[in-house]
Order: structure tokens, then C-alpha cells, then sequence
């Protein structure tokens, strides 16, 4: 095994452990604190108490769903800023999280919520679904040949899907705008288990697919010229890579809202720390990147408690000065 095989390991059980230990904590911190001991004695003898029903009803799904959402999101970064060749690009770029918004002001101004329990994540995908078939039907038809004119009409889809979704706002109640505005600004909670085992499957693939093609990230990295004769299949594998991040995306921002900075700010990190090369940094990516939301999450729920505050400020906030820190000492 060679040096880099070994420093790989090494950083993946590290990234690991700390996932772990983070893990524990957010299951054992809330408005009701559990003690380790106690925590490990629930859940191994899974006594019928409330402890447990917090823990496996409410604690254990925001973490699944912060493992799903800070994976996907991060490797969604990882994948753009080396296809775009753009350090600013990020997984919101494409205008993905504008027509999920979309999709989900409507099924608020609507009262679709009310009716039907997956509303909200439904009408999200479906939003998030036809800016993804718009840019890519515009990518794999050649309408679109320049990756740099793809990211200016993706910049333009997300600016028209905002100001739609403002507009929808500004006609709709009061008790409408509150659940618009709140669900904008993130959340890990999702009472049904079926979506959060769903997000976290399609989470996890999309760390294989892009593990796959961690190599192709390194070349189009050195742009599309280079990586054409070096034997990629520049086109292919763009596609492939583009519609994979929207779909991370656009599953996420269905589910959990709006949670800026991840997918911009983790790569950066990881890359600060570890280099640039994407057989190490899309697996750490993904850890990092869960890490990074649990503990944005703990901090939300455990801040003001028993209130509680939207995650996306937390990440904004906690984020921008981690990241502003780490370039300032590198």
C-alpha cells in the first residue's frame, strides 16, 4: 500500500470517528438531555419510554437527514466548481433551489399542504425537476456548447424562478408567507421515514457515482481541452456529472428547504486542508459535509431552546466565519 493509499485511510477513519462522536452528541442534546450511559442503554434495550420516542422519532431522522443533505450537498459543490472550473459556483447556482421554492409556494398558496402530508416535497421536486430537465435538455442537445454561457443561463433560470417566487409571495396571506418564509430558510425535520431513507439512498449513491468518476474530476479540472486529449469524453461525462448534482440538489431542497453555504463552503475546506485531488476530497467532501450540518443543526436546536432556529442561518453564519477564518491562517 503507498503513502497516499495510507494518508487516504487514515483521513477517512479520522472523518469518521468525529461523524460518529458528532452523532452522539446531537442524539443526546436537545430540549431533553440524555446522558451517554442512559442514551446507549435505550437504545440497546429499546424500552417503550419518551426518551426513546425523541431519540428514534425525532433526534435519529434529523441526523439521517443531515448526514443525506450535507453529503449531497457538498459533493454537488465538489462536482460544479471542478466542471465549471469556478471557485464561486455552488449547488443554488443552477437555479434548482429557485424552482423548488417555487414549486413549494404554490403548494402552500394553494393549501395542497393541508390535504396531502408530501405536498410540500413533492411539488419541491417537482420544480426542482424542470429546471434540471431545462438545463440539461439545453447541455445534452449541444443547444448550449460552453460550460461558462451554461452557467449564465442557469445564473438568469435562477433569477427568474426568485422573482416568480417573490411574486407569488407578495400576492399570497399572511399565515401563507410565514410557512413560504420559513421553509426558505432550511430544516432537518421530516416526520415521514420513508422520504428520509429515500434522500439518504439516493445521498449515498450519488457518493459512489462520483467516487467513480473522482478521476474524470481531475481532468475536466484542467479544462475541456486538456481533458479531451487525455482520452475523456468531455460531453458524456459533463452530462452525466451535471444531472447528478441537480438531481443532489434538487431532493435536498425538496426536503430540507433552502440551506445555503454547504455545497460553496465545505469543498473550499476540504480542499484547503487536503489538496485538490478528487479521490480524496469527494469522500471527505461528504463527511465534512455532514458533519458540518449536524452540528449546524445542534447548534439551531439548542441555541434559544426550547425555540427553535432555521438551520440555514446557522450554516450562513457558522459557515461564512469558519471560511473566512480558514483563508485568512492558510
Amino acid at each position: 500500500m503507498n503513502q497516499k493509499a495510507i494518508k487516504f485511510w487514515i483521513i477517512l477513519s479520522i472523518l469518521l470517528i468525529i461523524l460518529a462522536g458528532v452523532c452522539m452528541i446531537a442524539l443526546a442534546m436537545g430540549t431533553m438531555n440524555i446522558s451517554v450511559d442512559k442514551l446507549f442503554w435505550i437504545l440497546l434495550n429499546q424500552i417503550d419510554s419518551t426518551e426513546y420516542t425523541i431519540l428514534m422519532q425525532i433526534r435519529l431522522p434529523r441526523i439521517l437527514v443531515g448526514i443525506a443533505v450535507g453529503g449531497a450537498l457538498s459533493l454537488s459543490g465538489v462536482i460544479l466548481q471542478a466542471v465549471f472550473r469556478n471557485p464561486l459556483v455552488e449547488p443554488y447556482t443552477l437555479g434548482i433551489s429557485g424552482g423548488a421554492a417555487l414549486g413549494v409556494s404554490i403548494s402552500i398558496v394553494f393549501s395542497l399542504n393541508q390535504s396531502y402530508a408530501l405536498s410540500l416535497p413533492f411539488f419541491g421536486m417537482i420544480g426542482a425537476g424542470c429546471v434540471i430537465l431545462a438545463i440539461y435538455c439545453l447541455n445534452a442537445f449541444g443547444v448550449v456548447q460552453n460550460v461558462q454561457r451554461l452557467l449564465l443561463i442557469g445564473v438568469m433560470i435562477s433569477f427568474i424562478s426568485n422573482s416568480l417566487f417573490m411574486l407569488i409571495i407578495s400576492l399570497s396571506k399572511s399565515e401563507q408567507m410565514h410557512s413560504i418564509m420559513f421553509w426558505t430558510m432550511g430544516s432537518l425535520e421530516e416526520p415521514n421515514q420513508m422520504l428520509v431513507y429515500c434522500l439518504l439512498i439516493i445521498s449515498l449513491l450519488g457518493c459512489l457515482i462520483t467516487s467513480i468518476y473522482s478521476v474524470d474530476l481531475n481532468v475536466l479540472s484542467l479544462g475541456e481541452a486538456d481533458a479531451f486529449h487525455l482520452g475523456i469524453h468531455v460531453e458524456r461525462v459533463r452530462n452525466i456529472l451535471l444531472f447528478l448534482a441537480s438531481i443532489l440538489t434538487g431532493f435536498c431542497v425538496s426536503i430540507s428547504g433552502i440551506i445555503g453555504f454547504v455545497g460553496l463552503v465545505v469543498p473550499h475546506f476540504v480542499r484547503l486542508f487536503l489538496g485538490s485531488d478528487h479521490r480524496t476530497v469527494v469522500i471527505a467532501s461528504y463527511i465534512t459535509g455532514a458533519i458540518f450540518i449536524i452540528l449546524c443543526d445542534l447548534l439551531a436546536r439548542t441555541l434559544i431552546s426550547p425555540m427553535e432556529l432555521p438551520v440555514g442561518i446557522v450554516t450562513g453564519l457558522v459557515g461564512g466565519l469558519i471560511f473566512i477564518y480558514a483563508l485568512v491562517n492558510k
